[in-house]
């Protein structure tokens, strides 16, 4: 399927060459302030993980700014709120505590990434700081950081992410309820499923 594939670094570096003096020194062993403050204002991370095998999964996260807990500057915190119960990530964990991180502000073409081990926690008096509209997580990703930087913003100027007049028309989409119908084929209508979809989405976030 794929022509003419690259196999090695030097062929890479050959074609793409080197990064910046700054691009290296940017990259921090912890969260500095300004880490941290990004993270305090970030809505929404993603999370990147592997199992044992090399097989990958990115998983969202969102909720209110601050969601996501700096506890100091090597270690933080992300409260797992209801979800499907696939628990993708969780299990990758399990297998393999490697993960990537990407912290997103909206409107803010920069973005943070985090890399580090990750666990999974029932830590108590962490998990009752996490408590939100008095639901309380029942578990959380404690991550301990080892590399943090700042990403440019050119994947974002490009996509004009940000920019509503350039997003692409989304009305000849099929509705998720539609999707779901197609690859899963449960035993309901499209209907049924768009109003449990609706319904899970007002009374089932936390």
């Amino acid at each position: 399927m794929f022509r003419e594939v690259v196999t090695s670094e030097d062929a890479l570096r050959a074609l793409v060459g080197t990064p910046s003096d700054l691009a290296l020194k940017k990259q921090l062993s912890v969260l500095d302030a300004h880490c941290q403050d990004f993270i305090a204002h970030a809505p929404f991370v993603l999370v990147a993980t592997a199992n044992a095998a090399g097989q990958c999964d990115v998983s969202p996260k969102g909720d209110a700014p601050g969601f996501v807990r700096v506890l100091d500057e090597r270690h933080l915190a992300i409260p797992d709120r209801p979800g499907n119960k696939r628990l993708d990530g969780m299990r990758n964990i399990l297998s393999n505590p490697h993960v990537g991180l990407i912290f997103l502000i909206p409107g803010r073409r920069e973005t943070l990434r985090v890399n580090g081990r990750a666990c999974i926690t029932r830590d108590e008096a962490l998990l009752a700081s996490m408590e939100t509209q008095g639901k309380r997580p029942l578990l959380a990703i404690g991550v301990e950081v080892e590399e943090v930087f700042l990403h440019c913003a050119k994947a974002f100027i490009r996509s004009a992410l940000w920019q509503p007049d350039r997003w692409p028309p989304v009305d000849r989409l099929a509705s998720a309820a539609q999707i779901f119908w197609d690859q899963a084929k449960p035993a309901c209508t499209v209907e049924e499923l768009a109003r449990h979809i609706d319904e899970g989405y007002a009374k089932r976030l936390y």
